[in-house]
């Protein structure tokens, strides 16, 4: 079999001459690390990675990224805490977003899954997570919402948040994901990870960083503060003591008919 020795445009020409199908953008395929193929052999193999199913496993979980503002319109709850969607609630909380739109009475189903997506947004949690803590709490005893809701509290993103470090549960998250926490002197990037009891979290010792979230700190968080989690402001490290309880709930939210929903 001859081979062919191709180089620059000329290379690129005989690719799709040869390849019996379109290019396919390389978020939809499963990435080719090889050389340019040289002969039809390796030209078929190439053709047949790229028909190959996408690996779901190299892509990470997703998360909300549109407007936030819409989100606690439409849900009538602080869900996202930036300033921008305060503000866009307290002004136009009695209207839906869109054009010319007004509140009308919700079915049941409706109601419920109302309900479930202000978990979703406030946790910043996709269905299928979601639907795995829910999994979670009905293998353990007593209240299944009210399980659903307290595994939902023991988040590392949550956590942070709420003893103060952060202004929001998404730069919180942000946080995580980007290293700048410490969990028992090892530094760990998932924010969904469940705190124990004795786990310490602290900030990655860098200059900026400890600069950085000391001045959120100084600021005040609003909503700031855990029962079972001590904080200690001089060294910016918070100890998981205890476990959440129903109390601990910060989310107002009808987690009865959140099961239900997911039940079905």
């Amino acid at each position: 079999m001859k081979t062919a020795d191709f180089s620059g445009e000329i290379q690129k020409k005989a690719l799709r001459n040869w390849c019996p199908i379109r290019i396919i953008p390389i978020f939809q395929t499963q990435p080719f690390l090889g050389t340019c193929p040289r002969t039809r052999a390796e030209l078929a193999d190439v053709t047949a990675s790229i028909h190959q199913p996408l690996n779901m496993e190299l892509l990470k979980m997703a998360r909300y990224t549109g407007p936030k503002g819409r989100v606690n319109r439409r849900l009538q709850t602080t869900i996202y805490e930036s300033a921008g969607a305060i503000k866009a609630l307290d002004k136009r909380g009695n209207q839906p977003p869109g054009m010319h739109t007004r509140f009308r009475r919700p079915s049941n189903y409706g109601q419920a899954l109302m309900e479930k997506q202000k978990i979703k947004h406030y946790y910043g949690l996709g269905e299928r997570q979601l639907r795995r803590y829910f999994t979670k709490a009905t293998r353990q005893k007593g209240n299944t919402g009210e399980n659903l809701l307290l595994v939902c509290e023991s988040r590392l993103d949550n956590v942070i948040r709420m003893v103060g470090l952060c202004k929001t549960r998404p730069q919180a998250r942000q946080g995580v994901a980007h290293g700048h926490f410490l969990v028992n002197g090892s530094k760990l990037d998932r924010p969904s990870y469940q705190v124990r009891p004795g786990d310490v979290i602290s900030v990655r010792p860098k200059t900026n960083l400890l600069r950085y979230y000391q001045s959120i700190r100084d600021q005040g968080v609003e909503g700031e503060g855990l029962e079972w989690v001590s904080f200690d402001n001089e060294k910016l490290t918070a100890t998981v003591q205890g476990t959440p309880s129903a109390s601990d709930i910060s989310l107002p939210v009808d987690a009865n008919v959140v099961v239900e929903f997911l039940s079905r």
